[in-house]
């Protein structure tokens, strides 16, 4: 087995350096041609800029501007940060052992960095307060979702606890509100199949073999509104929010179904009305069970002046 190479830099802002592996052959004369062709989205200005700074390096140290292209060298940098919109909103721990730990994420705020969201995201900001530079995400939950969020702490036990969500053995609530209809028969199993085209932000149903499905109660409703229990038996994108607004029960605050709005990523009113609730499965190393909740709740539910 090849033995992984650990990066020489540290990680910046809870961000691992990214790393580089250099071509066996080509026709660069030094690592900075190399790197001017290999990063087009970088002025080479810049990366002449990081080059004096030794803010690249190799396993022997910095990168000098003049350094020779050696076929299959790796190279570590820190890429420049977007600017982004800080999300007003904590990040609570639920639980935290030597093997997971599991949060309470605030709606906007997103899972892993990703485009434009990098240093706010919740794998950053955990791996930041905890002090855990190892941390890794066993699941995702969608930017404008709240609720239950799993990482594992070590490396070595990762790839258990992600096949847990892979192969769908662990269960999961999630809570809604959403207008109430007494015409439509609930509880319910809504199938269908999704469609998600790279480049296209929304997903949409199609005619076909179901590969979404998704399980829908009523809690309780009043004042035209009710609370309804969630239960996905799959995990298609966007599967719950396209399942509710397909039985004519939008969920309340939904800005991409039934229409698609445009809502700037600084305006952070009127969140989806979505909470990952329930988080139970069977650990893979003790074999127990082991069931987390939710703490937070939905504000056009539980503080509807608010909303």
């Amino acid at each position: 087995m090849r033995r992984k190479l650990r990066s020489p830099l540290p990680q910046r802002h809870g961000l691992d350096a990214a790393r580089l592996r250099l071509p066996d052959d080509g026709p660069w004369s030094t690592v900075r041609e190399h790197l001017v062709e290999r990063l087009p989205r970088v002025a080479p200005d810049r990366i002449d800029e990081m080059l004096r700074e030794g803010r690249i390096v190799g396993l022997d140290g910095p990168v000098g501007v003049d350094a020779a292209f050696v076929p299959g060298m790796f190279v570590w940098f820190h890429r420049d940060l977007p600017v982004e919109v800080p999300v007003p909103f904590e990040l609570a721990v639920v639980h935290r052992d030597d093997d997971v730990v599991v949060v309470d994420k605030p709606h906007f705020l997103s899972s892993i960095p990703r485009g434009k969201h990098v240093v706010e995201t919740a794998l950053v900001r955990v791996r930041r307060e905890l002090g855990i530079p190892t941390l890794s995400p066993a699941h995702r939950l969608d930017r404008v979702t709240a609720g239950l969020l799993m990482f594992v702490v070590r490396p070595e036990a990762r790839g258990r606890y992600q096949t847990l969500f892979r192969d769908r053995l662990v269960v999961k609530e999630y809570e809604a509100v959403a207008p109430f209809d007494p015409a439509v028969p609930l509880p319910a199993v809504v199938r269908s199949r999704i469609v998600k085209e790279r480049g296209v932000i929304t997903a949409f149903e199609v005619e076909g073999e179901p590969n979404a499905v998704t399980g829908v109660e009523v809690l309780e409703a009043r004042d035209g509104l009710a609370r309804y229990r969630l239960r996905p038996q799959t995990g298609r994108t966007h599967q719950l929010r396209l399942h509710m607004a397909g039985l004519g029960l939008p969920i309340l605050g939904d800005d991409f179904y039934p229409v698609l709005r445009d809502k700037p990523l600084d305006d952070f009113t009127r969140p989806l009305q979505l909470l990952a609730r329930v988080l139970e499965f069977t650990d893979p190393f003790s074999g127990e069970r082991r069931r987390f909740e939710s703490r937070l709740s939905l504000a056009a539910w539980d503080s509807p002046g608010s909303w």
